[in-house]
């Protein structure tokens, strides 16, 4: 079956388990070598319905937060919408694309993630979140929480009631993540206390490597933390949950 995703985390699961994806965002680049074989028809906002039809696909794979509303109501073929909130999220729509496909590694992808899900989850402290690339400033003992940044002017942070959240739960960092009723919430940094509070800047959306002056000078602790196995929901966060969980 030909199958084009709009959702780059499916892409590049899809694309590990050897599904034929025909077409793809511009955003979807894992694995490099196989994604690039796959057309490009648009962002994950817009698409090209044209090249769509061109491509006479099974059905195109889309997701509740990643995409719009207007891209399942137009599409010209049978779509199939995922909507992963949170880790449990994750296995029943595997098994889905599995069945659909019939594709035994998306299945035991799916197996994978449940045990994921029923692993124990154990705490642990600020010094051991996986995945930091780099420390701008070093982590003060009295940090006491962390607020995870994915946008500078305005300053934007993601709550604990995301897929992100649920891998720091899943991490046992869940009692350090401040929360907030809003999944992506504008904030002001100086509402925190710079002695109780960790900065973590994700690698994506926003380029914050290159900002490594500004950040300097807010006075948290900061760091640069890998932002793809924390909202890449696909196999990429399931190999880093597999190595880093509980």
């Amino acid at each position: 079956m030909k199958v084009i995703s709009m959702v780059p985390s499916w892409t590049e699961t899809l694309l590990c388990a050897g599904v034929n994806v025909v077409g793809r965002t511009r955003f979807c680049l894992h694995p490099k070598d196989k994604a690039a074989n796959a057309k490009n028809v648009g962002g994950t906002k817009d698409i090209s319905w044209e090249k769509v039809r061109d491509l006479q696909a099974d059905f195109l794979l889309l997701d509740r937060e990643e995409n719009t509303k207007e891209m399942a109501e137009n599409s010209p073929i049978e779509n199939l919408v995922s909507h992963i909130r949170e880790i449990e999220d994750i296995p029943p729509f595997l098994t889905t694309l599995g069945e659909r496909l019939q594709n035994d590694l998306l299945l035991n992808y799916s197996d994978r993630w449940q045990k994921v899900a029923e692993r124990k989850i154990t705490s642990r402290s600020l010094a051991n979140i996986p995945g930091i690339k780099e420390w701008i400033t070093p982590l003060k003992d009295t940090c006491e929480q962390f607020v995870y940044l994915i946008w500078r002017d305005p300053w934007m942070c993601v709550s604990s009631n995301t897929f992100i959240g649920s891998v720091f739960h899943h991490l046992g960092l869940s009692g350090y993540h401040w929360s907030n009723e809003e999944k992506y919430p504008q904030i002001d940094v100086n509402d925190f206390d710079r002695n109780k509070t960790l900065l973590l800047c994700s690698t994506e959306p926003y380029p914050f490597h290159r900002k490594k002056d500004i950040l300097k000078e807010l006075g948290f602790s900061c760091a640069i933390i890998d932002g793809e196995p924390y909202s890449w929901f696909g196999y990429r966060s399931l190999l880093f949950l597999e190595e880093n969980g509980s």
